[in-house]
């Protein structure tokens, strides 16, 4: 199989990591990843600390190795990060100026630190910062987007400034693609859109449908979704949008966030889950443009299996 830097740091068997989606990439998610040989990740989103040590303590044992947890700087609990870094592999952080005391922290937990960067410059800062890998974000990557520009370029440039192992995101959803960036230096790729369709996400079947339909030219790169985040680019689908735009009323409904419900009004940033209920369709919908590789629902494992094998015949019939 496919080695590089980052399955050796891990102890994965195939350089993938599966995004840490709020809300969609539960432990279930995070567990059938793992099982496959990838890196699984939770979303902590907003979660309480005690809900996410709950959560964090139902993994497999045999999969904890290869989970990390990702957290939303903004929304950071620090309570929250001393649990995960306790528990699973790797700690990751995302939409915030890297920080060495909370690289830090997660390392005096005994967990492995990683930062989410958009920019050349921030790429170096959280190198510096002591993080053990880092992913590099293009413009094409679906759900919030830190950068500006596209996934080549930023990676040329990220891998020229660092010397840890760098993934790539952003639009990555088949084994060409997966290919073309470990060709291009990548010592893995993070994928998203692809597991919101998986049969353990936790996505609404009707959101999975959406992408099911979706085309990339679908997806736009909006700040629609900020009730409750403000000055956050994201990129969903544009059919979502309109769907809010067209309702009479601020009340889109009502969904389960660590085990408390909260209602939603209009343009709040939470996806639509399983556990959602209301205007389903007016809820974002987030997305890169690799969407128009969804093709149907599928185990994650399946989803894995076809992008490591295939991404690694591809690699051997450019060195052939």
């Amino acid at each position: 199989m496919l080695t590089t830097r980052f399955t050796r740091l891990i102890g994965c068997n195939v350089p993938i990591q599966q995004a840490g989606m709020g809300g969609v990439a539960t432990a279930e998610l995070a567990s059938a990843v793992a099982l496959a040989g990838a890196l699984g990740m939770i979303g902590a989103g907003s979660a309480w600390a005690k809900v996410l040590g709950e959560e964090l303590d139902s993994l497999p044992r045999q999969t904890r190795s290869r989970i990390g947890v990702n957290f939303l700087v903004p929304f950071l609990d620090r309570e929250s990060l001393e649990i995960a870094a306790s528990r699973v592999r790797v700690v990751e952080f995302f939409f915030g100026e890297p920080d060495a005391d909370l690289v830090e922290r997660a390392h005096g937990a005994g967990a492995l630190a990683a930062w989410q960067v958009g920019s050349v410059e921030e790429a170096r800062t959280a190198a510096g910062a002591g993080c053990d890998f880092l992913v590099a974000q293009g413009i094409e990557a679906g759900g919030h987007v830190r950068g500006r520009i596209g996934l080549l370029p930023l990676l040329d440039g990220v891998l020229d400034a660092v010397n840890v192992p760098v993934l790539a995101a952003g639009g990555i959803a088949t084994a060409r693609a997966m290919a073309a960036a470990l060709a291009a230096g990548a010592d893995g790729v993070r994928v998203g859109t692809r597991f919101v369709a998986a049969a353990e996400s936790a996505a609404h079947p009707a959101y999975q449908e959406a992408l099911l339909r979706a085309e990339p030219e679908d997806t736009i790169l909006t700040e629609a979704y900020s009730a409750n985040w403000p000055n956050a680019p994201h990129r969903v689908l544009r059919g979502c949008i309109e769907a809010a735009q067209a309702l009479t009323d601020d009340l889109v409904g009502q969904t389960v966030i660590a085990g408390a419900t909260l209602p939603l009004t209009r343009f709040m940033t939470p996806p639509p889950t399983r556990w959602s209920t209301g205007k389903i369709e007016a809820m974002p919908h987030y997305a890169g443009q690799s969407v128009g590789a969804v093709q149907k629902i599928q185990p994650a494992a399946d989803i894995v299996r076809e992008l490591a094998e295939g991404a690694e015949r591809l690699l051997r019939g450019v060195k052939d």
